[in-house]
């Protein structure tokens, strides 16, 4: 079987082990899989106070160049600025984008931030922020455990975005923690997070009913999703 090779980057506080379950997926389908552990997230230990968006739209592109044939480059999360940056550095090299719960950022997602970090919140804030539907409190305590602060500079810079071939890539949006059509209402409201779904001229929409975390709570079917896009998008199709 030929598919398009698949890149994993995790949204905010995490590293490549994140897709764990969703990679063994879809490698047990027959998928050529990389995750990414974005700079600044290696480990708490790590000196992120220099890192910016720009070294996470870099970091993209290398893994995305080193696949050798255009690729599914699978976002989560906070990584919709650095993953959209991505596609109009490298839009040559990208099959089609995934969009997890995400969305193709065109705007610093803080820009007044001054913190050179910004650790994982507590438990009632995450709750307050994101949905929880379908997590396990051992999945909520290992990402906890796991979890490794966001440098700043990630969430102060937005994508430099210049090339309008980014605009063409068949884009799908995972819609988990909102349903898709209160994800329209708010590309209609005009959010700088979702800025991208504005302009792209071929997105689809899929709806997963779950958590903020799908590769957690819902990994077989997130699998099957990017690998679905993987299979629409051979080389050679």
């Amino acid at each position: 079987m030929t598919t398009a090779p698949i890149v994993l980057v995790p949204g905010f506080w995490l590293g490549a082990w994140a897709w764990d379950e969703v990679a063994a997926a879809l490698r047990a389908d027959g998928h050529d899989v990389t995750a990414v552990t974005l700079p600044g997230l290696e480990s708490a230990d790590t000196d992120r106070s220099a890192i910016t968006m720009s070294d996470h739209v870099d970091a993209i592109c290398e893994a995305v160049r080193a696949a050798g044939a255009p690729v599914v480059l699978a976002v989560h999360s906070g990584a919709g600025g650095s993953g959209y940056g991505a596609s109009d550095r490298v839009p040559q090299q990208i099959a089609a984008m995934v969009y997890v719960d995400s969305g193709p950022a065109t705007g610093a997602l803080d820009p007044d931030l001054t913190a050179a970090e910004v650790p994982l919140p507590s438990r009632e804030e995450l709750e307050k922020e994101e949905n929880l539907d379908g997590l396990t409190e051992e999945q909520l305590e290992t990402f906890r455990r796991r979890a490794v602060p966001e440098p700043g500079g990630a969430l102060r810079e937005g994508p430099h975005l210049t090339n309008d071939a980014r605009l063409d890539l068949p884009s799908t949006v995972v819609c988990t923690g909102y349903t898709s059509e209160q994800v329209k209402d708010a590309v209609k409201e005009g959010y700088e997070w979702l800025g991208g779904l504005a302009e792209l001229r071929d997105v689809t929409y899929v709806d997963l009913p779950t958590s903020h975390w799908p590769m957690w709570s819902r990994p077989r079917e997130l699998a099957g999703i990017i690998g679905g896009v993987a299979k629409d998008h051979a080389p050679g199709d």
